[in-house]
């Protein structure tokens, strides 16, 4: 699958997966990639995540999806800053996602973090998805 937005294929993969209710999904691997697979580990939005060689030599990333009661845990990801159009927005401008219950991810110059870590850092970025 070749596409030009790592972010965008990360979604994807993990929507796919959830509405196909798999246990685990598999895609191409990136340091991005890896960064916000960290992030929902530690939230607990997946369950695991490990980096697996591809047959053609390449890495690939294996993602445990996370359910409770049969129902995935992550209810909506959507992707916010895309190729053609980049959202950046200081530390007093980043937006609250159903009233602090979801997330937004950042690229900041401290490394990818979630909207509160920012906020406790006191930096903005670029924002990139918004998961609840």
């Amino acid at each position: 699958m070749a596409m030009n937005h790592s972010v965008s294929e990360l979604i994807c993969c993990i929507k796919n997966g959830q509405m196909a209710r798999k246990s685990k999904v598999l895609f191409d691997s990136s340091k991005l990639k890896k960064d916000i697979l960290e992030l929902f580990k530690r939230e607990g939005y997946i369950k695991d995540y490990s980096v697996v060689k591809g047959e053609n030599g390449f890495d690939k990333l294996s993602v445990e999806l996370a359910y409770h009661n049969n129902t995935p845990v992550i209810n909506k990801i959507q992707v916010i800053s895309k190729p053609g159009k980049r959202v950046y927005c200081g530390v007093e401008d980043i937006p609250n996602v159903f009233n602090g219950l979801g997330m937004i991810v950042l690229s900041t110059s401290k490394g990818i973090l979630f909207d509160f870590e920012a906020r406790k850092s006191n930096i903005g970025g670029e924002l990139l998805l918004k998961i609840f």
